[in-house]
């Protein structure tokens, strides 16, 4: 069975080294008490449902050489460590050393050593009681201790594993010893209780939104890479979304490109360029010219060449032509005016020493090239 004993340091005091010495009583003989469920937790010996059990520590127990020697040498801790101290574990524990250990009249005392430097600054900033961690057998029957007090359980084979650097002790007083020195025993039962486990060091990464996930925490990182999962998915659906409508939006462009293709030929089409004005210009030269050869009083200032065209054949054919349709027109002008030569305004013009007044446009046009050419 494991136990731990609580004591308080004397003056310590420091070495040339900047170590710390002291000297601490550790044990006591005499009668210890416990709660029951701690030393017969299973009711083997039907102590576990008393409220006190003694538990006799007498002087062939605390004297027994062969357990005053397992102290020397066993480390100094800050704290008990959640496991017993061994040489796998050693340098994660050890704060200092059990120099010696020797009897202080009912008393066994230890000699520490403290060599690490946050321990010693602990125990100078207040942190001064001490407590053994060790172990320990338990024979069970009726023993009576030197002041007559009965026992139903004697401790024997006690051999150290370490000695702690406690706060205060925590094992609650169920288990108080009537002494001022060694001010509390547990078992093993409340060992665990006195100091909290030695935590290891956690290793912490940011996954997606999730900031600093405990990588030993195997839900907390299912959690943060299933919400980094989700994010993923959801940006690559928004990632489909776009490209569909950067598809929709470039066959949109597509198709304006095509309109304004049509539209820039049309408008190429259209375009007034000097050959295209005089084209127009001789085709509407022609038109008058053919017209003025069916009815050379025709007057053509003004009028469209559809109108022209009209009011010759009208002129040429009288009512016959005043119900005919544009085509119509356009066909017997045509027929009327397939062997006519088009009139020479100018040259009529010369003829009658342009004694008549000219109202043609283009005849006067035709003058005034002639003149200056």
């Amino acid at each position: 069975m494991l136990f731990a004993d609580q004591l308080t340091l004397d003056a310590p005091r420091r070495t040339q080294d900047g170590y710390l010495a002291v000297r601490a009583r550790a044990a006591r003989v005499g009668v210890y008490q416990y709660a029951g469920h701690e030393v017969d937790p299973e009711n083997k010996h039907g102590l576990r449902d008393q409220a006190v059990v003694n538990v006799l520590r007498d002087d062939a127990t605390v004297f027994d050489a062969k357990s005053v020697h397992s102290f020397i040498g066993k480390p100094v801790t800050d704290n008990h460590p959640s496991v017993p101290v061994s040489a796998t574990n050693w340098r994660d524990h050890a704060r200092g050393i059990v120099m010696g250990a020797m009897r202080d009249g009912e008393y066994l005392a230890f000699d520490l050593m403290l060599t690490d430097a946050g321990a010693i600054q602990a125990v100078e900033n207040g942190k001064r009681e001490l407590s053994n961690g060790y172990q320990a057998d338990l024979t069970y029957g009726q023993f009576k201790a030197a002041d007559g007090t009965i026992c139903q359980a004697k401790q024997v084979a006690v051999a150290g594993n370490h000695v702690a650097i406690v706060d205060r002790g925590r094992a609650g007083p169920s288990c108080a010893i009537k002494d001022s020195v060694a001010i509390c025993d547990a078992n093993a039962a409340l060992l665990d209780g006195l100091t909290p486990p030695l935590e290891k060091p956690k290793m912490k990464i940011t996954i997606g939104d999730a900031k600093d996930v405990d990588l030993s925490d195997g839900a907390a990182v299912a959690l943060a890479v299933g919400a980094l999962n989700t994010s993923l998915a959801d940006a690559q659906t928004k990632v489909g979304t776009l490209t569909a409508d950067l598809a929709t939006a470039n066959t949109a462009i597509q198709a304006k490109d095509g309109e304004i293709a049509v539209l820039n030929a049309k408008l190429k089409d259209v375009e007034v360029t000097p050959a295209k004005l005089q084209q127009l210009a001789d085709a509407r030269a022609d038109v008058i010219g053919k017209a003025k050869a069916l009815a050379p009083s025709i007057v053509t200032d003004g009028k469209s060449d559809a109108e022209i065209r009209k009011e010759a054949v009208t002129a040429k054919l009288g009512d016959a032509a005043k119900d005919m349709a544009d085509a119509a027109i356009e066909g017997a002008f045509l027929a009327l005016t397939k062997d006519a030569k088009p009139a020479d305004p100018l040259r009529t013009a010369l003829s009658d020493g342009i004694r008549q007044p000219v109202n043609d446009a283009a005849v006067v046009s035709t003058i005034r090239n002639a003149r200056y050419a």
